[in-house]
């Protein structure tokens, strides 16, 4: 893409409006190094060095579309804990609004903690409540995005399975938006898997395709091909996008194409199929065809991977690797 072109295309970015309904949460980090076995059982002493918190889950994807300066509205659940105080506390530092958060006292602000050294993972302790929402605090949340949806230019449907998008809230979204005209965009877990149809972008990645199918999916082109022509038989959608790893991303919008990954080193995985889902939201608003939509979250995921942890994308340097590498 022409450095003009490509430029016109993230100014386009920052004229976006962006809802994001799904499982917020806060991805916190303790760095340190290991340097003995307790005496008392026998795993890993982690001597901390450092501390971290950052915004994870369908927050981070809010982040993303942020960063690249689109108005963006994150819509979800809390807590009303310390959590809730952290995680707000987040947002403001970015910038993000947290009015559009219901709190749920029955339930604790999910947070994921990795304990890390030398930047590799020793374990991770959650805090979380995968129970659905009742239908008091669901009708608060679709009650809230009624009231916006109608100046949205897309919709991210980001599900961790934590209560959040049940399925009566996913066929009202998705609803409304059809009668509105707004592509919906989905990154889906296993459960409530088949509850996304009508959607415009379904994006799974391998594990979940072939677990969704109840099969083998090996990372082959020819394997991917057949279970995304097995899964629109089972989920009526626009269409899909499939995160392979190593392997990068495959659409499938009628026909395929297979784009490997970013030649970038990485560090963590961490995050990239959030900046995925949030870049491939930004593109479809903007008018972007999708095929060259997913190069750029394909470059935009490979440029979060070079760093350890969720973080979003950063404007400069995504433009200055689409520049370089983008065909």
């Amino acid at each position: 893409m022409a450095p003009v072109a490509l430029e016109q295309l993230f100014q386009s970015f920052r004229k976006q409006k962006i809802a994001v309904v799904g499982d917020v949460m806060i991805d916190k980090y303790i760095f340190g190094h290991v340097s003995r076995i307790s005496p008392e059982y026998p795993v890993p002493v982690v001597d901390v060095t450092h501390e971290d918190s950052r915004l994870g889950g369908a927050a981070n994807v809010a982040l993303n579309t942020h960063a690249l300066g689109a108005e963006t509205f994150l819509f979800g659940l809390t807590g009303m804990d310390s959590g809730r105080e952290g995680l707000n506390t987040l947002m403001e530092e970015h910038g993000l609004e947290s009015g559009m958060l219901v709190e749920d006292p029955s339930r604790p602000t999910t947070s994921k903690t990795r304990i890390l050294s030398q930047n590799h993972h020793i374990t991770r302790v959650d805090h979380e409540s995968r129970h659905p929402m009742d239908e008091a605090i669901e009708a608060k949340l679709f009650g809230m995005f009624r009231e916006v949806a109608g100046t949205l230019d897309a919709v991210v449907l980001e599900d961790y399975n934590k209560g959040v998008l049940t399925g009566s809230l996913i066929s009202s979204i998705t609803g409304l938006c059809r009668k509105l005209g707004i592509p919906v965009l989905v990154d889906p877990k296993l459960k409530g898997f088949f509850s996304y149809g009508g959607c415009t972008v379904f994006k799974p990645n391998l594990s979940e395709l072939a677990a969704s199918l109840g099969i083998v999916v090996q990372n082959s082109d020819e394997e991917v091909e057949k279970a995304c022509r097995m899964l629109m038989e089972k989920l009526e959608a626009g269409s899909f996008v499939v995160t392979r790893s190593e392997k990068g991303i495959s659409v499938y919008n009628g026909t395929f194409t297979h784009i490997p990954a970013a030649s970038l080193e990485v560090a963590d995985v961490s995050g990239a199929g959030d900046t995925v889902i949030g870049l491939l939201a930004l593109g479809t608003a903007a008018g972007l065809d999708l095929v060259t939509s997913t190069k750029i979250a394909n470059l935009a995921a490979g440029t979060v991977c070079q760093e350890v942890g969720a973080v979003p994308v950063k404007a400069e340097k995504l433009f200055s690797v689409c520049r370089d590498l983008l065909r």
